[in-house]
């Protein structure tokens, strides 16, 4: 709905609504908008990748807390803008899946022109402020946002079921932002971050397409479930998750409990994706492997952060 008139509007003006409902119900509009949960996850690594940097280089995060707080908030800014874009273009999509028919776009909550707006201006002035801390902080900004909004959004995401890949590259960015803001040269460390992340994403949005494939089949949008089937699709999920196997080998240097509980944290995955093979309800097994995949990012990043604290380190 690109004109005067919008619920946003309608809302403003609406003198039989208290002040407070109009702040609730617009700071509700805007979460949606900006896709707070991508936002929150995608933060929890971007720091995961600060703070090793900071572990790794000797400095400290005191003498780095204007870096820390123009890195979060860069990246926010920047997750915020390309995840704006996202939904101002899928506009047409989204009214056919259930999962995305109520976002403030397809609502009409806000004009298309505003929420343009709205992703243009969060996204520039994230960049800035990325750039503030280091000019490879806001290159891997950029690319992370070029990927998921041109590349993946615009480009991919209609035409071929490798569009969870294309996308997966913008998902693993955050990390190497992080990383780069403190110390931009060559590391094993942001390198398998980065991989880890890259990696994980594909099981975890397979075994949401799994979910929803019916959503996917009704707005044309071929993921691998539509196109290829879950037979296919769980080979896949497996394949990926096996080639997180050997990474926490690589982060020896954050200590044998990391190594260990990783490893475990794999071999269980595993064998949930092997079970997939034998299960007769695919989408419960498919949401078992989506919660286990959540629960997986959170404890792999956070268990980085704790096992290379002072008091454990």
């Amino acid at each position: 709905m690109d004109k005067m008139g919008t619920p946003y509007t309608e809302m403003l003006n609406d003198t039989t609504v208290s002040g407070w409902q109009k702040i609730k119900t617009m700071m509700s509009e805007v979460k949606a908008l900006i896709k707070i949960g991508i936002i929150h996850s995608n933060l929890i690594t971007t720091f995961a990748g600060f703070w090793l940097a900071i572990y790794f280089s000797g400095a400290s995060i005191t003498s780095n807390w204007d870096k820390f707080i123009l890195t979060m908030l860069g990246s926010a800014l920047v997750i915020a803008g390309g995840c704006i874009f996202n939904n101002w273009y899928d506009v047409d999509i989204d009214p056919k899946m259930a999962r995305t028919k109520k976002r403030p776009t397809v609502t009409g909550f806000f004009s298309l022109k505003a929420v343009l707006t709205m992703g243009i201006i969060t996204t520039v002035i994230g960049l800035i402020l990325l750039l503030l801390t280091t000019v490879e902080a806001a290159i891997f900004g950029f690319i992370g946002w070029f990927v998921y909004v041109v590349l993946y959004t615009m480009w991919s995401k209609r035409k071929t079921t490798l569009n969870t890949a294309v996308g997966s590259i913008s998902g693993a960015m955050p990390p190497l932002i992080g990383w780069a803001a403190i110390s931009p040269t060559y590391h094993i460390v942001p390198i398998i971050m980065f991989l880890i992340m890259f990696i994980w994403q594909t099981p975890h949005f397979l075994s949401l397409a799994m979910k929803k494939t019916e959503d996917y089949r009704s707005a044309g949008v071929p993921m691998l479930p539509v196109v290829y089937g879950f037979e296919m699709t769980k080979r896949q999920i497996v394949i990926y998750i096996i080639c997180l196997l050997p990474l926490p080998f690589f982060l020896t240097s954050l200590g044998t409990t990391f190594v260990v509980i990783a490893t475990i944290l794999n071999i269980g995955w595993l064998i949930l994706g092997f079970k997939g093979f034998y299960v007769k309800d695919d989408i419960k097994w498919a949401n078992i492997i989506f919660i286990y995949s959540l629960n997986y990012l959170t404890i792999i990043f956070l268990l980085m952060i704790v096992v290379t604290l002072p008091i454990f380190s």
